[in-house]
């Protein structure tokens, strides 16, 4: 494991913003030579590991795996940690291919509809290990979306819902999500096969104040957990408290609120 500098991690502004929309973004940050090494490794499915589901992540891959080396990237741990703790615990990963000129698209679901947890999550994490251009149709999200938890086919019949987000970058982005985001994959209109590795991680600590959080007494968090998503109507309040409420966990701070949301429903006499 890389030793991890406060530079690594998510500041104040990326955490509010993976509060608000569910999802944080690292561009180019796994270098070409890796993102080589995986392609091939993929290509290969060269993806053995003895681990299990709940094993820790520094138990899952071989030191000279490549996989370990691109999940050790400085940048990608400051991320994990940032989110779900130093070591967190491994659920699965995933070696996505789409081949050339697949037509279909992934129906929008959710994946873990059966969450009966109130404020922790999981993250997905998603590699992309090469250029992934609009027409080779990258992971779409609905921002925002995570605290609407569905049953995962009720909204599988939805492809055009207002605000969504489809992931085009360079190789080597990483997107980290919260496990209950809307997405679906897009149509490869392309002559090349689409590659993405994702892998899921379980905290294994709670997860409070564990990104740079330098400033964060003056950091005006209700502008960035307070913006509104299109899709939202009059849906906004119930996702406003939402919002306040996993801000609340995150920083340890149970009387956050913003213009009294969440207080005005907790005054019990």
């Amino acid at each position: 494991m890389p030793n991890i500098e406060k530079e690594d991690l998510l500041n104040n502004h990326q955490m509010a913003d993976f509060v608000n929309n569910g999802f944080v973004r690292l561009d180019e940050v796994i270098p070409t030579s890796i993102c080589t090494e995986v392609k091939k490794a993929m290509d290969e499915n060269n993806l053995k590991t003895d681990a299990n589901f709940g094993s820790l992540l520094n138990d899952v891959y071989s030191k000279d795996c490549i996989f370990n080396k691109m999940v050790n990237v400085s940048k990608v741990r400051g991320l994990i940690e940032s989110l779900v703790g130093e070591n967190p615990h491994f659920d699965h990963h995933c070696i996505h291919k789409t081949p050339a000129q697949t037509l279909s698209s992934q129906p929008l679901h959710q994946d873990n509809e059966i969450d009966t947890r109130k404020d922790t999550f999981d993250i997905q994490v998603s590699f992309f290990i090469h250029d992934t251009p609009i027409e080779m149709g990258g992971t779409r999200f609905l921002p925002g979306s995570q605290f609407r938890r569905v049953h995962e086919s009720m909204i599988g019949r939805y492809q055009n819902i207002d605000g969504m987000y489809q992931v085009v970058c360079k190789a080597g982005t990483v997107i980290a999500w919260h496990h209950n985001l809307w997405h679906g994959a897009q149509p490869n209109f392309t002559d090349n096969t689409r590659y993405m590795f994702k892998l899921r991680l379980n905290p294994n600590i709670r997860q409070k104040l564990l990104w740079n959080t330098d400033g964060l007494n003056q950091f005006e968090a209700s502008e960035h957990i307070s913006k509104w998503q299109p899709w939202f109507g009059q849906e906004g309040r119930i996702e406003r408290l939402n919002r306040i409420r996993m801000w609340r966990y995150l920083t340890n701070n149970p009387s956050f609120d913003i213009n009294g949301w969440h207080t005005r429903i907790e005054n019990e006499q």
